[in-house]
């Protein structure tokens, strides 16, 4: 009986060594003895994790056209929103409304607390958008979102397969909502997109291009002085409070300002698509992993 009870004491420990030898950090991001935990599997693909002032973390399963509640207190999962949108990318306003990048007509939306939506962007030029993909906020109100194009089986038709824009690009949205414009035009499929949060510096992720890109913004909203960040693409985005920036595929890669990778969280899941803070402290990492969703115990924390 003792060798049996500790051989499984140290079988164990062996699994608990095996869960924290998947996070390679070379900086001490991630909370000290901290383990990935699998909060909910199920889903079909999740994404578009975004975090409203009281920590609770929402997201999409676009497949199945919903919208997901993480409750970060009960760390229970519920439904928002049915009939989504097929929404993508989300993204939390100050005064609680969601952002929401619906691509099943091509659209950016604003979802209120009480689920009604109301489309901001429909068109440009007059064309249909290829399918707005992710977004962020600027602390000035405007707003940032790429449009790849990525053929969906609920589209009709030809739809799907070619393109009325003349490329996939990144657009601004004025704070006032009245104007519409891009800001970069030679990605080669723009994806992932967060600012830092004092609003001068946007990271665009270039997974078509294989490389993760830095911009300077102008107090107009244009972009200038592009830089190759890293030799990374990514799907969906994150920064946390030391600027570090978190980019999606392979599970989880960190970089530092400079990006220099300093940390690789592993998920056992073929596609990590995007990752945000969530909790009240904005200290717990929540990743949206194709058929499940996982969260990490975290020393950074996450900023508005």
């Amino acid at each position: 009986m003792n060798l049996l009870k500790s051989t499984l004491v140290l079988f164990s420990l062996f699994l608990v060594q095996a869960a924290i030898a998947q996070i390679e950090d070379k900086r001490g991001i991630v909370a000290k003895n901290a383990e990935l935990v699998k909060v909910q599997d199920g889903f079909s693909f999740t994404e578009g994790p975004a975090t409203n002032r009281f920590g609770d973390v929402f997201f999409t399963d676009q497949p199945n056209n919903r919208i997901h509640k993480w409750n970060a207190i009960t760390n229970e999962i519920t439904v928002f929103k049915e009939d989504a949108g097929r929404s993508n990318g989300l993204y939390f306003m100050l005064d609680g409304s969601l952002l929401a990048a619906a691509d099943e007509e091509n659209q950016l939306w604003m979802i209120g607390k009480d689920g009604s939506e109301e489309v901001l962007v429909s068109v440009f030029r007059g064309k249909k958008l290829n399918g707005p993909n992710d977004i962020w906020l600027r602390p000035k109100g405007g707003i940032y979102f790429t449009d790849p194009l990525y053929a969906r089986p609920y589209w009709d038709g030809i739809r799907g397969k070619e393109s009325e824009q003349d490329g996939e690009h990144v657009y601004y949205l004025s704070p006032d909502k009245s104007e519409l414009f891009r800001v970069a035009e030679d990605l080669v499929k723009p994806n992932g997109i967060i600012g830092s949060p004092d609003g001068k510096t946007l990271y665009i992720a270039d997974p078509g291009a294989k490389k993760t890109y830095k911009y300077e913004i102008r107090e107009d909203g244009y972009l200038i002085n592009k830089e190759l960040f890293c030799e990374s693409g990514s799907d969906g985005m994150t920064i946390d409070d030391r600027g570090n920036v978190y980019l999606t595929g392979d599970g989880v890669k960190v970089f530092d300002r400079k990006g220099e990778q300093i940390a690789h969280i592993k998920v056992p899941a073929k596609w990590t698509a995007n990752v945000t803070f969530g909790a009240l402290d904005r200290k717990t990492l929540f990743i949206t992993a194709s058929d499940a969703v996982y969260t990490l115990k975290m020393k950074t924390h996450g900023v508005w």
